[in-house]
């Protein structure tokens, strides 16, 4: 799939599932998201288990998708699935400048069609921002 169609794909989702790794024990969350110029943004707080797991191992992968429909048939084996899916992998890195959490916030706001504000600077102190720069995606389309 073309990046044009990836790109639409992610436009199009709600939600992010960030795929970690803790040693041999997979970790996967849903997040809120932005995309831009090829890097995922996320939002979360400094202290937790994605936190941690992120400190001891930085690669991740990810997966959203859009467009989601069950198509139903009178024969439940035969029903179908509409779907767009995007899969990828890349480094995560904890943003620390407060100019770049406020531009990645931006990102975020704009993804789920918010105005970019300006954000106290005690709330963003206390935020983590995520970049996940992408060394890879892939896509899948439905013929449902």
């Amino acid at each position: 799939m073309d990046e044009k169609k990836l790109v639409r794909i992610i436009s199009k989702a709600k939600v992010c599932r960030l795929g970690l790794a803790d040693g041999n024990q997979p970790y996967v969350v849903p997040l809120s998201f932005g995309y831009h110029e090829k890097a995922l943004y996320f939002h979360t707080g400094k202290k937790g288990k994605k936190m941690e797991i992120l400190k001891k191992n930085n690669r991740v992968c990810f997966e959203m998708e859009a467009g989601l429909e069950i198509i139903p048939a009178d024969n439940p084996c035969k029903w179908n699935m509409r779907y767009e899916s995007v899969v990828g992998y890349g480094r995560a890195l904890v943003l620390e400048n407060p100019v770049e959490k406020r531009k990645a916030l931006d990102v975020i706001v704009h993804h789920y069609g918010g105005t970019p504000m300006e954000y106290d600077e005690k709330r963003v102190n206390g935020l983590a921002v995520i970049k996940v720069e992408i060394d890879s995606m892939t896509g899948k389309s439905s013929k449902g």
